[in-house]
């Protein structure tokens, strides 16, 4: 199997505008701002703050970036390349959109009628006990990472090189589960999935599993995915000094994301038990 070349003279002439992700992304774009124009209706903030807009706003321009921006075409030339979307769409376009509170707008976005259907099937036994499941926080963890890991593994990789579909599923499957691991630490509206406590933790545990695979392709003596041989060569590199660049952009600027991450859920939580000792300390005075 022989993968398209971009090369650097051809980069800026190679966006990516496949129907289905741009239509994706608009619809998730008309639909959020339907959402929140609704309501808006009775004040400008009430119920999604300006910010949290913003954040929506910056997490579709991370898409664009991830999925219809040269780089994606040069993600398939180069592994390093593909590191950086995938960590684009993990660590910086998933959390905005969940920090944007897009699950309140989208709900929002559907008719009255629909809105309704929806809310008896969320009442039904079977979508209940299907929900309990699906948002178990180590589940969401497992899940986020078996993805992480597994499209790694060079049959997997280099499959959804060769294979438009593979490679739509794989996008989907880091994004995906990137949004409910996001979704569990992100405090929405004061609706926390878990503490911050066991949101540090959990954070931590992601920064650590991304590090240790960023450290295995780092120090790796081989190329691992050599579909991409003569991608790197066009840029001027080695295949495995690709992998390296790619298991370096792993291991330390993502590793600095979920770092600062914890901090701020570590802040939080030390803020939330001085202000839990004061109100202890006021009921007592």
């Amino acid at each position: 199997m022989t993968l398209p070349v971009i090369t650097p003279q051809a980069v800026w002439r190679s966006w990516s505008f496949e129907p289905p992700i741009v239509a994706g992304i608009t619809l998730l774009s008309v639909a959020y701002a339907v959402g929140v124009r609704r309501l808006w209706s009775r004040g400008r903030g009430r119920g999604i703050s300006v910010m949290q807009t913003v954040s929506f706003a910056g997490g579709i321009a991370v898409l664009v970036v991830a999925l219809v921006s040269p780089l994606d075409r040069v993600a398939v030339s180069l592994f390093s390349a593909h590191m950086i979307q995938h960590l684009l769409l993990i660590l910086v376009a998933a959390p905005l959109l969940v920090a944007g509170s897009a699950g309140t707008a989208l709900g929002l976005a559907l008719p009255v009628p629909a809105r309704r259907r929806v809310r008896t099937l969320e009442r039904h036994p079977l979508a209940r006990a299907v929900s309990r499941t699906v948002a178990r926080p180590v589940l969401i963890l497992v899940l986020h990472l078996t993805a992480l890991y597994l499209w790694h593994l060079p049959v997997l990789y280099q499959a959804a090189l060769g294979n438009n579909f593979i490679h739509a599923l794989e996008h989907f499957s880091f994004f995906g589960t990137a949004w409910l691991f996001w979704w569990l630490v992100i405090d929405e509206k004061g609706r926390r999935r878990l503490g911050n406590g066991p949101a540090v933790l959990f954070v931590f545990l992601a920064g650590l599993a991304s590090g240790a695979l960023g450290v295995v392709l780092t120090f790796a003596p081989a190329p691992l995915y050599p579909l991409q041989a003569l991608g790197a060569r066009a840029w001027g590199l080695t295949p495995l000094g690709d992998q390296q660049l790619a298991g370096l952009i792993m291991w330390v600027p993502a590793g600095v994301v979920y770092l600062l991450a914890a901090a701020v859920l570590f802040l939080r939580w030390i803020s939330e038990m001085d202000a839990a000792v004061a109100r202890e300390g006021g009921a007592v005075g």
